[in-house]
């Protein structure tokens, strides 16, 4: 899995900070810092004279990979650089604003083996970070976590509608499969009418799975994946884990699988029943739900 570049990171959560989430919460999802944040929105403003350079270079690469039709890596844009515009540019650098550029030679990508594998399936990311919904059951988005505790692991999986926040259902295991993804949706489609919603993913090999999607098929889900590498494109659900994370399970000292699971079911009631949210004119998903029904 390719990583998205920090100045990426840094460019999106500037994209969604101003309807979602905290600075703060979308630096940890994304693995940044926020000093970091705060200097590269500082260098936006008032960009140096190495950065407008590299603007300009950026234009003049652009120009020869259109010209060659996308066949040259970055040592032969070097040359054509120097050839066609008398530049003499280290080829470190043409190589940095070409990876910013999100440019590769076209000849020369190459494709990861890993060997025989079960058949998987890949969604378009429909959601779009659009995490606003209309009615209860139209967006719902999902995601597993682990929670380490005793020197032991658990798998906690969990599926939240995007309407009102409310977690619709939830699976823990001791196994990280496709079992425990396919045993959540399971519970979830029990619950609610799910004939035509969208159910948004990473790309995760239990949700590329041929089995978990058949299932969204037989049941009229629309699958919808994050792009790779990109965790705030699911920022939402991350949302509800670390809320979980800070309010429950780090507060706790936990022996037994049995107690991290009470307290997960005793904290997502809670979160569900009680727990109000500024965006939901301070009631809880439940109230919300109810109030509009």
């Amino acid at each position: 899995m390719e990583a998205v570049p920090t100045h990426k990171k840094f460019a999106i959560i500037q994209e969604m900070v101003g309807c979602y989430g905290s600075i703060q919460l979308l630096c940890e999802i994304a693995g940044v810092s926020r000093s970091g944040y705060y200097k590269w929105v500082k260098r936006q403003e008032r960009p140096s004279q190495k950065q407008l350079e590299d603007e300009q270079l950026k234009e003049k690469i652009k120009e020869c990979q259109e010209e060659v039709k996308g066949i040259y890596g970055y040592r032969r844009v070097k040359v054509w650089l120097k050839r066609k515009h008398k530049l003499d540019i280290n080829h470190k650098r043409v190589q940095r604003l070409m990876r910013e550029m999100g440019i590769r030679a076209v000849i020369r990508k190459k494709r990861p083996y890993y060997g025989k594998k079960e058949p998987y399936v890949i969604s378009d990311n429909h959601l779009n970070r659009d995490f606003h919904a209309s009615k209860p059951n139209e967006k719902w988005v999902t995601d597993i976590t682990y929670l380490i505790f005793h020197g032991q692991k658990l798998y906690l999986s969990a599926i939240k509608d995007l309407y009102n926040n409310e977690i619709v259902a939830y699976h823990i295991s001791e196994r990280n499969d496709i079992k425990l993804v396919i045993d959540t949706l399971k519970k979830a489609i029990k619950k609610r009418n799910v004939n035509g919603l969208l159910l948004h993913s990473d790309q995760g090999f239990q949700y590329t799975s041929r089995q978990y999607n058949n299932l969204l098929k037989r049941y009229n889900i629309k699958a919808s994946m994050s792009r790779k590498g990109n965790c705030l494109d699911n920022a939402c659900m991350e949302n509800f884990f670390s809320h979980f994370k800070a309010e429950c399970f780090h507060l706790y000292s936990f022996r037994t699988a049995e107690e991290v699971k009470d307290a997960v079911h005793k904290y997502i009631r809670f979160y569900n029943h009680q727990r109000f949210q500024k965006k939901l004119n301070n009631l809880s998903p439940y109230e919300y739900r109810t109030q509009a029904t």
